[in-house]
């Protein structure tokens, strides 16, 4: 296990998202993405996530794009929540936390574009 401090840990999850394509960008601005060491239990429940709160290393909280309509009303923003300890406590080096910070956050940022778990896992982010 490693640990980074937050503006470590933040400063890589700004990398990932700035490797991002431009094209993406019109498709990024309703999202907030957010930090924070790990979900509670009671976070967990209020996103109907099952398991336990040490195995969750990211979560996307909104509706898939292939999902919205003119006619539902968007929630704003829609947030995706990384969890800095979750990672940490799976890496050995700070290179594999470099790694699945950035495997993380593309993961979560699939489940926006209306990918699934086995859509994911065939790209490699699964």
């Amino acid at each position: 296990m490693i640990r980074l401090t937050e503006n470590e840990f933040a400063d890589l999850v700004e990398q990932a998202l700035d490797g991002l394509p431009a094209e993406f960008d019109p498709y990024m601005e309703n999202i907030s993405v957010e930090i924070q060491p790990r979900p509670t239990r009671e976070f967990m429940r209020a996103n109907f996530v099952e398991g336990s709160t040490h195995d969750l290393l990211g979560l996307y909280v909104g509706t898939a794009l292939p999902d919205k309509s003119v006619s539902s009303p968007v929630d704003w923003p829609e947030r995706i929540y990384i969890f800095q300890r979750n990672i940490e406590a799976i890496c050995d080096t700070h290179e594999d936390v470099v790694e699945e910070v950035f495997l993380t956050v593309l993961h979560e940022i699939g489940h926006h574009f209306g990918m699934d778990e086995d859509d994911l896992a065939e790209f490699g982010y699964g």
